[in-house]
């Protein structure tokens, strides 16, 4: 089934122009199925890329999704057209009384801020707890999993002394996992961040399970069944150019930056990038779909009544 997003979403046409099935809405309310009901927390400043991003992996899964975009109603975005965000977006106490099969929590770029003085946090706090009751199964991103990670286990995030820049190998260190189905051993993802949790610290907090790790960057992606959550801290849905443009735009800056660690070719700037990591991408995405079908409840009103 494709993915069901309003029909003048910028997203759209990049979607179809990639091959990505998307269902009008007319369509979409004929056919007699419960989409699953997926929110889109976005934090991340050009919210236009991020919701295309993020829409291209749940337009890839066989069961028909319906994405709801939501923002912070106390932060004003300074990258994205105000016209946009009132067209497609929700704030989160518009939607505060719904419940939804999954949600997902972006990154943003404040990782080296103290969570504490992040301006919008307490909202944050109170969409984190309300995850607990209304959200079946939650999916956070980068700083959006450092955030969670943090209010819901106090696992702390300690900044690096260089930038984690580039595609590094991960391994798979639970293949028996849902969430890895058809993943191989070792792959490549894209990590882009000034911060990092620890693996001695996340194995201090009860019910985290580390799923995928890298010998050089450290833990990627946790599960946890309280709430059957995913922490993912690095970025592997990012386009193939996602990496470049940071860097060309540091450069730009004159900002001491690294070139991107096994992006380029030949770690060659001049040379296109390639794309390593979006198989894996789109098998994660679908196997989180799949598993968040197989266990909620059909009706959305029974999410958070007796789940653990």
């Amino acid at each position: 089934m494709p993915i069901r997003i309003p029909d003048k979403l910028p997203a759209r046409q990049t979607l179809v122009r990639e091959g990505v099935m998307v269902m009008d809405e007319t369509v979409a309310v004929r056919q007699d199925i419960r989409p699953m009901q997926i929110g889109l927390l976005n934090l991340m400043p050009n919210k236009i890329r991020t919701e295309t991003q993020i829409a291209r992996l749940l337009g890839s899964s066989p069961l028909q999704v319906e994405l709801t975009l939501v923002r912070i109603g106390a932060h004003k975005a300074k990258n994205t057209p105000e016209e946009h965000l009132i067209d497609f977006y929700n704030t989160w106490e518009e939607v505060a009384d719904e419940k939804f099969d999954g949600f997902i929590i972006t990154g943003a770029p404040i990782e080296t801020l103290p969570f504490e003085e992040v301006t919008y946090w307490d909202e944050l706090i109170r969409i984190l707890d309300w995850t607990t009751t209304n959200v079946h199964s939650s999916f956070f991103i980068c700083w959006g999993a450092m955030a969670a990670i943090y209010h819901f286990h106090g696992v702390p995030k300690y900044t690096l002394d260089r930038k984690a820049f580039g595609v590094y190998r991960h391994r798979n260190l639970k293949p028996a996992s849902p969430y890895l189905a058809g993943f191989s051993d070792d792959f490549s993802i894209p990590v882009s961040r000034w911060t990092e949790v620890r693996s001695a610290d996340i194995r201090k907090a009860e019910d985290l399970d580390i799923l995928m790790e890298s010998d050089v960057t450290g833990p990627c992606l946790l599960s946890e069944k309280t709430g059957n959550r995913l922490y993912i801290f690095n970025h592997i849905e990012y386009d193939s150019t996602s990496l470049k443009e940071e860097y060309d735009r540091d450069i730009a800056a004159e900002k001491q930056i690294d070139v991107p660690h096994n992006y380029y070719p030949a770690d060659n700037p001049q040379m296109p990038p390639l794309n390593r990591w979006r198989s894996h991408a789109h098998l994660l995405f679908g196997n989180w779909i799949n598993q968040t079908y197989q266990t909620t409840p059909y009706e959305l009103d029974e999410i958070g009544k007796g789940e653990a």
